[in-house]
């Protein structure tokens, strides 16, 4: 009550934003696990899980030949990897606190601060484990892992725009849920799992026919994974997708999501979390 507020310059508001999208994306990561340690390696586990269940299965249907010619890891590594930092971040920013949320009332604290610590956190989570599952892989598997991926640069750049349009899409579907809960609920789960397939991480997209490409190039992820196996694989040049198309989308989607979280928060009302 009786606290006295001195002006910052810009670089110090910008340096206390900082620590608070800090604080928050640890207490983000703390969430899933008491032990920090624990919840990275659930959400690593989780992600060999993914890889050795895809590798099971392409093994059983006989469709490891369908693949790019390389490294057959690397090849579901690049699709499982930017599946589940862009569902993870979606989720993760979808679900962050609103308006509403009792986190508000405290005074430094504000729905942007709650969307970019949802936002970091998943990208450390994913990050982190992204390069220790390449570690193990590379020292226990295949000491030549890292020199096979032809540009590792435009890689991460594509694991990069895969957590972005995540987090455009999540925003979206944040600023939508307190008007209409239970629809954009049931949308995003139907989003996330049909994932599984529209994203394309089981197929190459150059061996798609133009009827069955119509049904798949809507989806940024879609053209985010394709042009990761093209610049992981010396020999694959992507004709089917576009980087640019996942990059705009994710501009315009964040433009929208920005201005309905801006008038839901001008609107917010306490009785919104008994709705959820």
């Amino acid at each position: 009550m009786f606290q006295v507020t001195a002006p910052r310059s810009r670089l110090g508001s910008a340096l206390y934003i900082a620590e608070l999208v800090y604080h928050n994306s640890v207490r983000a990561v703390r969430k899933t696990h008491g032990n920090a340690f624990m919840a990275i390696f659930m959400n690593m586990l989780q992600t060999i899980i993914f890889v050795l269940a895809f590798v099971v299965m392409f093994s059983i249907l006989g469709l490891r030949g369908t693949a790019i010619r390389g490294d057959f890891i690397i090849y579901i590594m690049t699709g499982v990897f930017l599946f589940m930092t862009h569902t993870k971040t979606l989720g993760a920013v979808a679900g962050s606190e609103g308006p509403a949320s009792p986190m508000m009332q405290h005074a430094p604290m504000n729905t942007a601060i709650a969307i970019a610590a949802a936002m970091v956190s998943t990208l450390y989570i994913q990050i982190l484990s992204l390069f220790a599952i390449l570690f193990v892989y590379d020292v226990a598997f295949n000491p030549y892992v890292m020199s096979e991926i032809h540009d590792p640069i435009g890689c991460m750049a594509m694991v990069l725009l895969s957590w972005f349009s995540g987090a455009a899409i999540g925003l979206v579907f944040l600023a939508a849920k307190p008007w209409f809960p239970e629809p954009v609920s049931i949308i995003s789960t139907i989003y996330q799992r049909a994932n599984m397939i529209a994203s394309g991480k089981m197929f190459v997209a150059n061996t798609l026919p133009p009827k069955m490409l119509v049904m798949f190039d809507w989806n940024p992820l879609f053209h985010t994974i394709d042009q990761s196996r093209g610049y992981a694989f010396v020999d694959y040049n992507p004709r089917n997708s576009d980087w640019e198309y996942a990059f705009y989308l994710s501009i315009i989607l964040i433009m929208i999501g920005l201005m309905g979280e801006f008038y839901t928060r001008k609107h917010a009302s306490a009785s919104w979390s008994a709705r959820r």
